[in-house]
């Protein structure tokens, strides 16, 4: 008789390799694990189709896309408040003068945290190829679409010039800080950003017209790409693996193999919920259970939290029985992209029924 962790697994995997078939996703890399104990790690289907089909393996690098937001950027930034080098209610203007533009002096660093600034989702700032700075720029510029604090309005600019705060504070680029302060003492050494590695290390994402060929360690967010690979909104690369240990810290109130990365005050903080006014439920950074439509399904607890990608990426945290679930695809290589919106939700109902 099957225990209930082999059910479990048996079910996942069938679910997984269905979705493969149907051509939902490529191919999948999943984490499962409650209790700090891996329940479960998986590989399925292709990490790319060109020039002929090549299975995900156990080291298969993905395209983390907004995972970025949280993985990167939030930790960078709850360290700081942990040394007292910025607060909450700290006003953007005093980092960047210009962004007082336009009606925005008042607006603070939660509010980019927490996605209630008022500023625009998007901008194709690649389609005027702009760089680093001149992106800033424009960003410091722009016109608030809502009034702060009246809606949620799910904003990359934000992350963006939180990016590039990290970088006044702390006077040292943004790569470097949270390769140094982040992934080094998690020991994730196969994450970054513009990765080095070879291209079979890689699952592939979009064709892309310039390069003949698709996306292999090259980010697919295209304002990301034009920065230079490295943004606070998108641009990381990770494994499996790393981001396990990612999760491992998380649930450990911010320790990994004794060395404290995030205080657990700060950690806690993140989770509340700061945007009880919208459907959408936001902490610092990470999407919460809430009462719109969640990829963490319907069976995830109240005090559930995490985050996705736009490449076909999830992390999920279940607090209520200590579950964690990584999710990795590269949706984005196939025609088909639109499929994950319903995977997600079905395949985290999947997992947390058997809790």
């Amino acid at each position: 008789m099957l225990d209930r962790n082999d059910n479990l697994k048996k079910k996942v995997q069938a679910f997984l390799e269905k979705e493969v078939e149907l051509g939902i996703i490529p191919g999948a890399a999943l984490h499962i694990s409650q209790n700090g104990k891996t329940i479960m790690d998986t590989y399925v289907g292709s990490r790319t189709f060109s020039p002929s089909p090549e299975p995900v393996q156990q080291d298969t690098i993905y395209d983390l896309a907004s995972l970025t937001k949280i993985v990167a950027t939030l930790t960078a930034m709850l360290q700081l408040l942990d040394e007292g080098f910025i607060h909450l209610k700290d006003r953007i203007s005093r980092f960047f003068p210009s962004f007082e533009n336009n009606g925005k002096g008042d607006i603070t660093i939660k509010q980019l945290l927490t996605h209630t600034s008022g500023l625009p989702a998007h901008r194709p700032y690649y389609a005027e190829n702009l760089n680093r700075e001149q992106v800033i720029e424009r960003i410091c510029n722009e016109d608030l679409q809502v009034k702060p604090d009246s809606e949620v309005i799910y904003s990359d600019l934000g992350f963006i010039l939180l990016a590039a705060l990290i970088e006044k504070v702390v006077e040292q680029p943004f790569q470097q800080y949270v390769d140094e302060q982040i992934f080094t003492p998690l020991e994730m050494n196969d994450t970054g950003f513009n990765l080095a590695f070879d291209k079979q290390r890689f699952a592939a994402t979009e064709f892309s017209e310039s390069l003949k060929d698709y996306k292999y360690g090259i980010v697919h967010d295209e304002n990301a790409e034009s920065m230079g690979g490295i943004s606070g909104h998108a641009g990381l690369f990770s494994t499996l693996g790393d981001l396990a240990k990612y999760a491992s810290m998380v649930e450990n109130n911010g320790f990994y193999n004794g060395k404290q990365i995030i205080s657990s005050q700060s950690l806690k903080l993140s989770r509340e919920n700061f945007t009880t006014f919208d459907n959408e439920g936001r902490g610092l950074g990470w999407q919460l259970q809430s009462k719109g439509v969640s990829a963490c399904g319907d069976l995830f607890s109240a005090m559930s939290y995490g985050h996705t990608g736009f490449t076909g990426t999830s992390i999920w945290f279940d607090p209520e029985v200590q579950l964690s679930v990584i999710l990795l695809t590269n949706r984005v290589h196939i025609p088909h992209q639109l499929g994950i919106l319903r995977l997600r939700p079905r395949l985290h109902n999947l997992i947390r029924s058997h809790f």
